[in-house]
């Protein structure tokens, strides 16, 4: 299903673009549905389960080029209903050979068009991103984990220690418990630093549990003001 080429340049294309990229999702909502061996109907009542009802109609609209625009929000819930993910939708790759990126272009390959749009290296892997909030989040999110595992060690071995039989068992015991307190001490270091960077960014700090309210200073972030 390759798209056909055009002037490059050409304002018309405009519209012509929209139609496309509204025709490859719904093209490719019909294969993974006739794949799957579903009727419309069933597609529909799936969505109905999601919570964003999308008619049997509406579907069989889309399906036949029908309709002339595709909220983003209906790619999501399809996309969910089909056990697929929005972006294989918009950029079917292995089904539609070559794709325009945005109008006014000419076509490349599926499969650099997708990782344009996911900010995907040639590996398929996360790019050295520009949206550094993102990076940060991510990384939040990753301390965070290594902080609630290494203070539920500590814990773990609190406890084995206290119970210990023996002074060996409870000297090994104490040992482990460091490690994870300075494995603690670490996660919490870098979700300080990470925090400090998301609040003078302008961005919203992810709340913390109770067992972490130690990380931030008691007077706060400050903004950037540049």
């Amino acid at each position: 299903m390759t798209q056909t080429r055009f002037d490059d340049g050409d304002e018309d294309d405009v519209p012509e673009w929209a139609d496309r990229v509204i025709a490859d999702v719904a093209r490719e909502v019909r294969r993974r549905r006739k794949e799957m061996k579903w009727t419309a109907q069933k597609l529909a009542d799936r969505c109905e389960e999601i919570g964003y009802p999308i008619p049997r109609n509406v579907i069989a609209n889309m399906e036949s080029g029908r309709r002339a625009v595709l909220p983003l929000v209906e790619v999501m819930v399809l996309a969910k209903a089909l056990y697929t993910h929005p972006i294989h939708l918009i950029y079917p790759v292995g089904y539609v050979e070559e794709v325009q990126k945005l109008p006014l272009t000419y076509p490349v390959d599926t499969a650099d068009a997708m990782r344009w749009f996911a900010d995907l290296d040639q590996t398929f892997t996360a790019g050295p991103a520009n949206h550094s909030m993102l990076h940060d989040h991510l990384a939040h999110r990753e301390a965070l984990a290594e902080a609630l595992t290494a203070l539920k060690g500590e814990a773990s071995q609190r406890e084995v220690a206290a119970q210990a039989a023996d002074d060996t068992e409870r000297a090994q015991a104490l040992r482990a418990q460091a490690d994870f307190a300075e494995q603690a001490a670490r996660a919490k270091y870098q979700l300080r630093r990470v925090r400090r960077e998301i609040y003078a960014e302008g961005g919203f700090l992810p709340d913390l549990p109770t067992t972490l309210t130690d990380v931030d200073p008691d007077e706060g972030y400050e903004r950037n003001t540049v």
